[in-house]
């Protein structure tokens, strides 16, 4: 069994934060509007990259801190202005909106003692990696509290890291990807590589009166007891980050491109690579967590509605433009039924989500202010893996891994790139309680 490696604050010296500012800031000071999804997501995403430099051209790192901070605050500011923006609870109208204040993105140099190679498997994810990341003051109140952090770090081997820290209230997974690419674009000396950035998000307003046509069973009212931070929750609150518990076991299982074969030939019916791993995934967890065959297991995930809306979301639209599908069934159905149920069902779900009905989600997220129901023993799945972050070229090294910065609730699975195989495998990271991990291990490999 391979042991996380743990980073210290000795590890890890920072710089005092610069702060980097919108050159072309709009006057007078632009007020974005955040639609019902955005406001459902009001918490960070911390994201670090690294990237390993060949001896001969370490030198190569001694300038990418600079070279961050030139392309930050001198080209990628310009179109993403409003990352330097605050959120803002509106007590008039009861939401949260961005306020493009030009209040600036806080940029840190680090150097750590340790090597890439004393971090041990990169693929492990590792609470501790928030070391690598810029985590704004906590005692900062919402309207203070910055959007966007970035935090390079330079490690003894001549490698480095970048961390990211997003609000995705402001940028789900594939518009953040979006910038990224832009930013490391722009670092290797390309520019901008996207010039569409859409930062509109009216589209997505609820309707007058709003028009509730599905259940939604997929979110709750119960914010006291989800897992998810939303303005809905605690809009003057500062933002809490899940911490690690001993009650849990966290660990991360590995699918390789062969496993994942095996598992769509077992489904019986035409499947991609994700329907068949939360497929297959849901049922072994629903045996595992569930003690009455004749519960009712749900599996949540996200679905993208960019193209599935009318009329489209344009191109390089910037907001959360994704819903929580869901699936559920009986424990024992799961359990005794072939694959090919399973499948079905999740297959069932993403189709499930069409105009009408995310139009009827956004408008139940109007009245409601819920967030994604992971209680009752139903978890949400994220494909973190398909995520476009996998091919950033910031101009010097080489990317070796990039993960999220992992919390200790047991109601997410993640599912991650596998950057140690040979490719096209993904790593399953979840956390249960100890008992609970123990009756999952006996069946997340029976394929």
């Amino acid at each position: 069994m391979e042991v996380v490696v743990s980073i210290s604050n000795q590890d890890v010296v920072k710089e005092e934060p610069v702060t980097l500012f919108s050159p072309k800031n709009p006057t007078p000071v632009e007020k974005v509007f955040l639609s019902n999804i955005d406001q459902a997501v009001a918490f960070p995403v911390e994201t670090v990259f690294f990237f390993e430099v060949p001896p001969c051209k370490t030198s190569w790192t001694l300038d990418i801190s600079e070279r961050m901070k030139k392309s930050v605050s001198e080209v990628l500011l310009i179109p993403y202005y409003f990352m330097a923006g605050r959120l803002n609870f509106n007590l008039e109208t009861k939401r949260l909106e961005l306020v493009c204040s030009n209040a600036g993105v806080p940029f840190v140099s680090a150097k750590s003692r340790l090597t890439l190679q004393e971090l041990g498997n990169l693929s492990l994810p590792n609470s501790t990696f928030h070391h690598l990341i810029h985590r704004p003051d906590r005692s900062l109140s919402l309207s203070e509290k910055p959007i966007f952090t970035i935090q390079v770090t330079r490690f003894e081997c001549g490698g480095f890291s970048i961390g990211f820290m997003t609000n995705h209230s402001v940028l789900d997974g594939k518009s953040a990807g979006e910038m990224f690419q832009n930013l490391a674009s722009i670092c290797s000396g390309e520019g901008l590589n996207t010039q569409a950035i859409y930062n509109d998000r009216t589209c997505l307003k609820a309707r007058n009166p709003p028009q509730i046509k599905y259940p939604h069973t997929e979110y709750t009212e119960k914010l006291e007891i989800a897992s998810v931070t939303s303005s809905f929750s605690s809009p003057n609150q500062p933002t809490r980050l899940l911490q690690f518990s001993s009650k849990y076991s966290h660990k991360l299982f590995c699918f390789t491109s062969s496993m994942l074969s095996i598992l769509k030939g077992k489904a019986m019916v035409k499947c991609s690579n994700f329907e068949a791993i939360v497929a297959h995934l849901w049922r072994a967890r629903s045996k595992a967590v569930f003690d009455d065959p004749d519960e009712t297991s749900t599996i949540l995930f996200a679905v993208d509605i960019r193209s599935k809306i009318s009329p489209p979301l344009p191109h390089g639209f910037t907001g959360n433009a994704v819903v929580t599908a869901f699936a559920n069934a009986k424990v024992v159905d799961l359990a005794e039924k072939p694959l090919s149920f399973c499948v079905e069902l999740v297959k069932g779900a993403m189709d499930r989500v069409s105009d009408d009905y995310v139009r009827s989600v956004i408008d139940w997220l109007e009245i409601h202010k819920g967030v994604p129901a992971t209680i009752n023993g139903n978890f949400y799945l994220s494909a973190w893996w398909k995520l476009p972050f996998h091919d950033l070229n910031f101009g010097c090294g080489k990317l070796i891994h990039c993960g999220p910065i992992v919390s200790g609730t047991d109601e997410f699975v993640l599912l991650l790139s596998d950057f140690m195989g040979n490719g096209g495998g993904i790593n399953v990271w979840m956390g249960l309680e100890k008992e609970k991990m123990q009756r999952f291990m006996l069946h997340v490999y029976e394929i």
